[in-house]
């Protein structure tokens, strides 16, 4: 987690008036104590208003309020064109969540800022994203989140069909095609699946993180080979 995104956290976690210790803070955060003693530190520099300290808690005042957003022009032009092209190129939930983000960051934009968001003249249209198509990239994104196998038919380049278990392991756009990287159980190895071919697909037994089998390790490996 960025420490920008980190210190928004917190701020979140404080509010409501409630005392919240370090330790809780440093658990839900995923990092250490030490950190979070540091990072509330330049809160309260910076005009945050927390209270408490060191092996007591913390507890911020009510009516506190997060200043306005503000963004640069690129950094405008970045998340609207980012979010269209996922409404348009994702997933259902995907797509939902895009203009959701959308309309959260508008409500908290100065006004200006909010005028050059809708002047932002960057579309995407993709008539090859079917509705059945949005869904199952939905449905393969939900099985890497939770580890969850997956089962389905597949057709290759050449119209052969095999059925394949995988461990589904990151979704990887390519400009107009969406592929799956996965750990395939047939092959013993890593596979790339594009999910336009992918037919019947359902989802089977969670599978745990193990070496050599990782996405980190596909990753290595593409490293690996480019450098050959």
């Amino acid at each position: 987690m960025r420490r920008a995104d980190r210190l928004f956290q917190i701020v979140q976690l404080l509010r409501g008036g409630r005392l919240t210790t370090a330790a809780r803070l440093a658990e839900r955060l995923e990092v250490s104590e030490r950190t979070v003693y540091r990072d509330i530190a330049d809160l309260q520099a910076s005009g945050v208003p927390i209270d408490g300290a060191a092996g007591v808690g913390y507890v911020m005042h009510e009516g506190f309020e997060m200043p306005p957003l503000m963004f640069t022009r690129d950094e405008i032009v970045a998340l609207v064109a980012g979010a269209r092209l996922i409404r348009a190129w994702g997933g259902v939930s995907m797509a939902r969540g895009a203009e959701e983000a959308l309309v959260k960051i508008a409500a908290v934009l100065p006004e200006a800022e909010r005028a050059r968001a809708a002047q932002v003249q960057i579309h995407s249209f993709a008539p090859e994203m079917t509705p059945a198509l949005k869904a199952r990239l939905d449905e393969i994104e939900a099985a890497i989140e939770t580890r969850l196998r997956l089962s389905f038919a597949y057709t290759d380049q050449d119209g052969a069909e095999t059925h394949r278990s995988v461990r589904p392991l990151s979704l990887w756009f390519w400009g107009k095609v969406w592929t799956l990287v996965a750990w395939c159980e047939l092959r013993e190895d890593f596979r790339m699946f594009r999910i336009d071919r992918i037919g019947t697909c359902d989802t089977a037994a969670r599978f745990r993180s193990e070496p050599g089998r990782r996405l980190a390790d596909f990753l290595r490996r593409m490293e690996r080979d480019r450098c050959r």
